[in-house]
């Protein structure tokens, strides 16, 4: 029989979860029985850890992960999921104007804080048109690991590529209000997430 206690407990970086979570340690140790009455103990205690949240065993070894490592690393894929969606928009309808280039540059360089320049914009064009991915399946795909932050900052970048052209189409409308859903948005989150959207470009984006 193996007789598992906890001999610690605390936080933890979860791989599973891809966030912090309360874990406890354990301690397994094998005992001879009689009449199923643990007597002797015959081997040596084997340690795990034990996410609170979705119940899987680790070795001890990941409670030396490094967490501002992972979640710096957790951030800088988000900013590159986000700049792949904003261009997926506006690479809806197959063309890329001047002002949407302009407007993905601003974008990336001034909100996002990610260096980007004309060529490799270009690149990722191409990559995406390639690929032929629809914005709406690629958010569908990847958007249960963002956070209310990022899906927040995601939805931003997006509607401020779509309406680099002026006023939105009525298919670019449709495309940002299908992510609405796919986001779990409400409609006066969505209503505000927009009119900030708007204020970022007049303070932030224009003219510059």
């Amino acid at each position: 029989m193996n007789l598992t206690r906890t001999r610690d407990s605390g936080q933890f970086f979860c791989p599973t979860c891809e966030g912090t979570q309360p874990y406890r340690l354990r301690a397994a140790r094998p005992f001879l029985t009689i009449y199923f009455i643990p007597v002797i103990p015959i081997g040596g205690k084997e340690f795990h850890v034990r996410c609170g949240g979705c119940r899987q065993k680790w070795d001890t070894g990941v409670l030396t992960l490094d967490l501002a490592a992972e979640e710096a690393l957790r951030a800088e894929e988000a900013i590159e999921e986000i700049l792949r969606a904003s261009v997926l928009v506006v690479l809806a309808d197959d063309v890329i104007s001047e002002a949407e280039i302009q407007a993905l540059l601003k974008i990336s360089n001034q909100l996002l804080q990610r260096p980007l320049e004309r060529e490799e914009l270009g690149q990722l064009c191409s990559i995406a048109q390639q690929r032929g991915v629809r914005v709406i399946n690629y958010v569908r795909t990847i958007s249960h690991q963002w956070s209310p932050e990022i899906s927040r900052m995601a939805l931003q970048c997006m509607f401020l590529a779509a309406s680099a052209e002026g006023e939105l189409q009525p298919p670019q409308m449709e495309g940002l209000l299908e992510i609405q859903q796919i986001l779990g948005l409400r409609d006066e989150e969505f209503q505000n997430i927009i009119e900030e959207s708007l204020l970022i470009e007049e303070s932030v984006l224009r003219d510059r």
